[in-house]
């Protein structure tokens, strides 16, 4: 089975490297020296790796035959897709692989419906699930301990417990019109704090 393991984004320097954007939890494993990987577009690969190294939080790589920034330019945007065995399981029993995860039913802890897992996006910061509604609509879901309590792979399901607003827009509303009552709330006290210090001056 192929995923795509990174995508390559622009030259890094003069001498063939460039930045990549990680897809894979296994960035040592996928994007190691040594690696051959197939590309999409086909015609820019199969790519070996040569070197690869992080810098100022980024991974660079170079791959053999690749020798200047013009040639590293003319693979931006291309795809880094690495063969895995679809029986293959990540050595944590807390990560998984983006195929495990897709078409996973998402719900909410009392069994609630809230669509299936479409798409895997890959941030910086964290990774998000791309939820698609029975009703054909689209909704973010954070993959992080907080939201996402429980993946059940035998189930085909992922739990959530979402914060108010992710799911449903009118309770983002409502908490912050609540909020902003409170604050209202607050200011009066305090305006009639300081009417009380004025009167005792």
């Amino acid at each position: 089975m192929q995923l795509v393991v990174a995508r390559i984004g622009r030259a890094h320097g003069i001498k063939g490297e460039v930045t990549v954007e990680v897809r894979t939890d296994e960035p040592e494993l996928r994007l190691a020296p040594g690696a051959v990987l197939a590309t999409e577009p086909a015609t820019a690969g199969p790519l070996t790796i040569e070197t690869g190294r992080v810098h100022s939080g980024r991974l660079l790589l170079r791959f053999e035959g690749v020798k200047d920034r013009t040639a590293a330019e003319a693979l931006r945007n291309t795809l880094l897709i690495a063969d895995v065995d679809p029986a293959e399981l990540p050595e944590d029993p807390e990560e998984f692989y983006d195929h495990q995860l897709m078409d996973l039913d998402v719900v909410l802890a009392d069994g609630t419906e809230i669509g299936r897992i479409t798409e895997i996006t890959h941030l910086p910061s964290q990774d998000l699930f791309i939820v698609e509604r029975p009703d054909g609509s689209e909704v973010m879901i954070p993959f992080v301990e907080e939201i996402v309590t429980e993946i059940d792979l035998e189930e085909q399901r992922a739990v959530i417990t979402p914060p108010p607003g992710l799911i449903d827009e009118s309770e983002a509303v409502v908490a912050s019109a609540r909020d902003e009552a409170a604050d209202s709330a607050a200011e009066g006290s305090a305006a009639e704090g300081s009417a009380a210090k004025g009167e005792d001056a």
